[in-house]
C-alpha cells in the first residue's frame, strides 16, 4: 500500500496531464456507446407491440417501473396516472421538457400507445425504493400539508391531495423516488416549461421551487418518498 501511495505521489504534473488526455476519450466513447445502445433499443422496441415498449421503458425506470435510483434518477411511472404521463410524453415530443432520450421515445409512440402504456403503468402497483435521508421526513410533511407562509408558499396537498395520490393534471408523488424529486424541486426552471408556445401545469410549480430552499426541498422529498 505504501508503494501505491509512492507512486501516486510521484507523478508528475505534465503525466497527469497525459493521462487526462488518454482517460477523456475513453470516457466519451463510453457514453457514446451507452447512447447508441439506447438507440438500437428503442429501434427494436419501436417495430414491437406493447409488451415490446413496456419492457423498453422498464430498461431505464426499473422493474415494475419502481423508478432508478443511480448516478442520473430516473422517475417512479408505477401507480401514476394516465392523463398526467400522456401530458408529459407530449410535452417530451413538444421539448417543453428537454430531454434527449425521452423526445426520440415520445416522438416514436402513435396516440394510441402513448395511452396504452399511460393506463398500464398507471396499474401498476409498486412498493417504494425507499433510501431516504433518515430525519427529515417531520419537516417535509409539515411543508406538505401547511405549506411555508413565510415564503408564500401554499400547502403541496392543496393540489397534491392529502395523501400525495395526485389527480389528473397534478402528478402522485406518494412514493416518487427521492434523489429525482431533489433533482426536480431545485432545477424546476430548467426542466419544466421550455416551450413557450404550448405552457402547461408545470407553469404553477415555478414559483413553489423557487421559493423553497434547499433544506426544504430535501425534508419534502424525505417526506414523500416512503409514502406508499
Amino acid at each position: 500500500m505504501d508503494d501505491i501511495f509512492r507512486r501516486t505521489e510521484s507523478v508528475t504534473p505534465h503525466q497527469r496531464r497525459v493521462s487526462l488526455k488518454l482517460t477523456l476519450p475513453t470516457a466519451i466513447l463510453a457514453i457514446a456507446f451507452s447512447t447508441l445502445g439506447r438507440a438500437e433499443s428503442m429501434n427494436a422496441a419501436a417495430g414491437g407491440g406493447l409488451q415490446a415498449k413496456i419492457e423498453y421503458c422498464e430498461e431505464c425506470h426499473g422493474p415494475s417501473a419502481q423508478g432508478y435510483r443511480g448516478y442520473y434518477p430516473i422517475p417512479r411511472l408505477a401507480g401514476q396516472h394516465p392523463e398526467y404521463l400522456e401530458n408529459q410524453l407530449r410535452a417530451f415530443a413538444e421539448r417543453g421538457r428537454p430531454n434527449s432520450i425521452m423526445a426520440g421515445v415520445a416522438r416514436s409512440l402513435s396516440p394510441a400507445m402513448i395511452s396504452a402504456l399511460a393506463t398500464h403503468f398507471s396499474a401498476v402497483s409498486a412498493k417504494p425504493l425507499g433510501g431516504t435521508p433518515s430525519g427529515r421526513a417531520g419537516a417535509g410533511r409539515e411543508i406538505f400539508e401547511n405549506g411555508v407562509p413565510d415564503a408564500n408558499v401554499a400547502a403541496c396537498a392543496a393540489c397534491h391531495g392529502p395523501d400525495a395520490l395526485g389527480t389528473a393534471q397534478f402528478p402522485r408523488l406518494a412514493g416518487q423516488l427521492y434523489p429525482y424529486l431533489v433533482k426536480e424541486l431545485t432545477n424546476w426552471s430548467t426542466e419544466r416549461g421550455q416551450n413557450r408556445a404550448k405552457p402547461d401545469t408545470s407553469a404553477v410549480m415555478a414559483p413553489v421551487a423557487h421559493s423553497l430552499n434547499r433544506p426544504q426541498v430535501e425534508a419534502i422529498a424525505a417526506f414523500l418518498s416512503n409514502l406508499k
